[in-house]
């Protein structure tokens, strides 16, 4: 099982638990963090027993975006991070989830701050449990800065785009409430008990059948900026192998048997 310093990870039965652990910045982006959070979605990708990925922050924090000074990389434990960077350059932003998606679905847990780079990440996460004084927003143009992690085109598909707007525009913090009134994420949960709840939908989609899981998630991603008769298309395309597998047959088996159906990805 992979980490760095500033990543640790951990199994929790079927779910892959990345933890962004840097609790005295805050946990800001470090070259550190972004190397484990790409061995991590790669970890999860290529072990079949993993079913789904929490992604959560220690220390009450979730990101509180780039950290530029430790992204410079400096000392002899950030000359071997650069040296990773170095052998490939758009792995920050595979990180990021700006330029990678996992084929697991990725809860994100948020306790404390999630801005700037925090708030860009969590827009390539798929499920969202937020604490109560959890705060969101992009705070880039306050500082005259871009939010280059994928905001101005992510965020308008996922929000309505007058909120969109609002957030990237004006760099206001927003409270967990406010992220969840806007559709920013699903659930606000009492503080210290995010995890606990990313947790307890990580078990819920681990009990499904794995290749329909996978085959879902691609489905509503692929399909999402094409025609209505394309995506139909491309969703019986995806979705019509899924019939003919073991776990297909699993899944009817149990049903008419009234137990738990046990899936092997096959």
């Amino acid at each position: 099982m992979g980490g760095t310093e500033h990543l640790t990870v951990q199994r929790e039965g079927a779910t892959l638990v990345l933890t962004l652990n840097r609790p005295e910045a805050r946990n800001a982006l470090s070259l550190p963090m972004l190397v484990g959070l790409y061995d991590g979605w790669t970890e999860a990708d290529a072990d079949d027993a993993v079913r789904s990925i929490v992604l959560t922050g220690a220390g009450g924090s979730f990101c509180a975006g780039m950290d530029l000074k430790a992204l410079a990389g400096t000392g002899m434990e950030g000359q071997r991070y650069r040296e990773r960077l170095t052998a490939d350059p758009d792995l920050h932003w595979k990180a990021m989830l700006r330029h990678h998606r996992p084929r697991k679905p990725v809860i994100a847990a948020v306790e404390g701050p999630c801005v700037a780079g925090g708030t860009e990440i969590l827009q390539g996460t798929d499920i969202r449990v937020a604490a109560e004084s959890a705060t969101f927003g992009l705070f880039e143009v306050r500082r005259g800065l871009f939010p280059i992690g994928g905001s101005t085109v992510r965020l308008q598909r996922q929000i309505p785009r007058t909120h969109a707007l609002e957030m990237l525009l004006t760099g206001r913090p927003y409270s967990a409430r406010e992220a969840a009134g806007v559709g920013l994420v699903g659930h606000v949960v009492p503080d210290g008990s995010a995890l606990a709840k990313a947790l307890e939908i990580a078990e819920q989609i681990n009990a499904c059948g794995p290749l329909a899981v996978e085959a879902v998630k691609a489905s509503v991603y692929e399909t999402a900026e094409m025609t209505e008769s394309d995506g139909l298309a491309a969703e019986l395309k995806r979705g019509w192998p899924i019939f003919d597998t073991a776990d297909a047959k699993e899944g009817a088996r149990a049903f008419a048997e009234k137990r738990r159906p046990v899936y092997k990805r096959a």
